[in-house]
């Protein structure tokens, strides 16, 4: 484990020599200040409306529908770092002659891939995290909404974006870094149109869109995380208020048993385990 922290220390240094963290920095800046802008706004509106009175529903609408939206965009950035920081990981650094002092003994493929998860976790997951909890602080101040929970968003996104990083170790270990790139920007949107066939299905009330989307949901468990974390925003929130912002932007909030954790954890370690399987298998 030390080695693995050992790699995990230089890929993280190596990301910081690539400005790859400042980048994201400035993007997220940009984010959140054009989402306090959004939210201070959409606030006023509504008091202006109300005449200073506004009415819990609308608030309550308001100010989900904001946070939902960030923690859209907080999965989308995190998604986009942890493809950055792992889509060439094995055959990226294979090809440019990198790999091939490092997986000797002691250290070996097993360890450098677990390396380089725990790295790209390590930035990730408190990324979201922090975002995610930077809008919600942003939309109190703006019109004094408070969620729901702050932990099952919060932990939702955290978990959800790991599973990014395994899936994206994975592609590294069997396609080059282009392709690897564009694979994992397909998952991610198969896991949006999940999260969109259920919306379709539940409004239709048609039976198959809604197994289709739980069955694909599951498969690629950051959209089941995703969808839990939306229904906690405003799980106490009822009336029409309630139905609307239930909705989601892409992607309708579902309120997932508690075996999406330990699935998502498993799921996992299960696609790590087959890219250190396969990253073993490769001649470099």
């Amino acid at each position: 484990m030390s080695d693995a922290i050992t790699i995990a220390g230089h890929a993280l240094r190596e990301a910081v020599r690539r400005r790859v963290l400042l980048v994201v920095a400035l993007v997220t800046t940009v984010f959140l200040a054009l989402y306090a802008l959004a939210a201070f706004e959409v606030f006023d509106s509504l008091e202006s409306s109300s005449f200073g009175d506004v009415p819990l529903d609308e608030r309550a609408l308001a100010g989900g529908t904001l946070l939902g939206l960030a923690m859209f965009v907080a999965l989308f950035l995190g998604v986009v770092l942890a493809i950055f920081l792992t889509l060439g990981a094995v055959r990226g650094d294979a090809d440019r002659g990198l790999l091939q002092p490092l997986v000797v003994r002691p250290v070996g493929r097993t360890t450098l891939l677990v390396g380089r998860l725990l790295a790209a976790s390590a930035v990730c997951a408190p990324y979201v995290v922090i975002v995610f909890l930077t809008a919600a602080l942003i939309t109190n101040l703006a019109g004094g909404f408070t969620p729901s929970s702050l932990v099952v968003p919060a932990a939702g996104l955290a978990l959800g974006v790991v599973t990014i990083v395994a899936v994206s170790l994975l592609g590294s270990a069997v396609l080059g870094t282009t392709a690897n790139g564009i694979a994992i920007f397909m998952v991610f949107a198969t896991g949006l149109a999940a999260g969109l066939l259920g919306q379709i299905g539940e409004g239709l009330d048609v039976e198959g869109l809604m197994t289709a989307s739980t069955i694909i949901s599951w498969a690629v468990p950051f959209e089941a995380l995703y969808q839990n974390g939306l229904h906690a925003l405003t799980a106490d929130v009822g009336g029409t208020a309630g139905v609307i912002v239930q909705l989601g932007p892409f992607g309708g909030a579902a309120d997932m048993s508690a075996g999406i954790w330990p699935w998502a954890v498993a799921w996992t370690a299960a696609v790590t385990t087959l890219a250190a399987w396969l990253f073993r298998r490769r001649d470099l």
